[in-house]
């Protein structure tokens, strides 16, 4: 498989992994100086933290990680852009030398308690047998986290103009990285059938040594 074709793969299994969900942030209080962990309360912030805790939601007790959006998704006179706010400009450095980039977004439309609380579902109707989850790009999950791999078109300022990304406007950006090919693109890659390849599930999972 040519490099073209590669990314094409690659960019059509994230467009069909669209996801709508919604997104908090989550730290773990420190002590002011001591670098140690005051007590076991986690802090929730961001739009959706009343109704989240209001909904009997529960942050990790054990998490001690903080999540910021770097900016967000716009759609502005048929151009759609990556508007990173001014002071991660600096991070957008040489990525204008790649022809695409995976951009990482959390979904701030359709969060709710159940919809993190699946972890399986009939796939296409009851008479489909259960699926895990994480074997699917449902947009019911516990994080509801989204990725899209998009051609660059430029990068200019705080800017970067891609070609199309799966993501609603205003949606909140978490990361961007660079596609490479010698590490993202896998032309062994096999998928089951139920998502239209020609993986059958009487092989069983695939062991590496």
């Amino acid at each position: 498989m040519n490099r073209k074709a590669c990314v094409l793969s690659v960019a059509c299994v994230a467009v069909s992994g669209y996801l709508l969900a919604g997104g908090f942030y989550l730290a773990n209080k420190k002590s002011a100086g001591s670098g140690e962990k005051a007590g076991q309360a986690c802090h929730l912030s961001g739009p959706l933290a009343t109704r989240l805790m209001a909904d009997g939601g529960e942050a990790d007790k054990e998490a001690d990680f903080y999540l910021v959006s770097l900016g967000q998704v716009k759609r502005q006179e048929g151009k759609t852009l990556l508007v990173l706010k001014d002071k991660y400009a600096p991070g957008l450095t040489s990525l204008g030398d790649y022809s695409h980039v995976m951009v990482y977004y959390w979904f701030d439309r359709n969060d709710n308690k159940e919809g993190r609380s699946l972890l399986q579902f009939n796939r296409q109707g009851k008479a489909d047998p259960l699926t895990g989850i994480f074997a699917t790009r449902s947009p019911s999950r516990p994080n509801l986290i989204g990725f899209t791999t998009c051609p660059i078109i430029s990068v200019q300022g705080n800017i970067v103009e891609i070609e199309y990304i799966d993501a609603f406007d205003d949606t909140p950006i978490l990361d961007l990285k660079p596609y490479i090919p010698r590490n993202d693109c896998h032309p062994e890659a096999e998928t089951p059938v139920w998502v239209g390849g020609n993986r059958s599930p009487a092989l069983g999972p695939r062991i590496t040594p």
